[in-house]
């Protein structure tokens, strides 16, 4: 029995889909950032300011307290810049797919649109990765332990992603 699409083909077309999974994702997170900010804004300061640290464990918030941002200005030049980032990863990611949809067609080349890909997803994992590193600093996973895992999850669905796009030929 001959198969109706090649391995090659559909190695392509899932890692256009994998690509197109994680721009969805985050193109509805930004969209959400820039119409509600107050929502993930206030989450932001709650972890700048060390707020529930300092209810919940006040002998460990001691040790650290000096870490806290108190500062409403940066605490919106934080959030900004994590919108930011997320806006620059998601045109990136737009791109990308752009890219892979055009070589499913035969408009581009695969190596060139899974390098596109690539980036993008790149730009993806690094909004996660810079969470979970300024997270650490502000001792995040006391309080905040969903939105730890949450951007754990995120980081290794990129590099899954990565590693996806990594794997091909042409």
């Amino acid at each position: 029995m001959h198969a109706m699409i090649s391995f090659e083909t559909m190695l392509f077309v899932a890692q256009t889909g994998a690509t197109g999974f994680l721009t969805l994702w985050l193109t509805l997170g930004l969209r959400d950032n820039l119409l509600y900010p107050s929502m993930n804004g206030e989450f932001c300061a709650q972890v700048l300011r060390l707020d529930r640290m300092r209810e919940s464990f006040p002998d460990d918030y001691a040790m650290v307290a000096h870490r806290r941002i108190e500062n409403p200005a940066i605490h919106r030049l934080m959030f900004r810049l994590i919108v930011m980032s997320e806006l620059v990863a998601c045109v990136a990611l737009w791109v990308g797919l752009g890219w892979m949809i055009s070589a499913l067609l035969g408009y581009a080349g695969g190596v060139e649109a899974r390098t596109m890909a690539m980036l993008g997803v790149l730009c993806f994992t690094g909004v996660w990765s810079g969470f979970l590193i300024a997270g650490n600093h502000f001792a995040y996973w006391y309080c905040h332990e969903g939105a730890q895992n949450t951007h754990f999850q995120l980081a290794i669905w990129g590099v899954s992603t990565l590693v996806l796009l990594a794997i091909g030929t042409e």
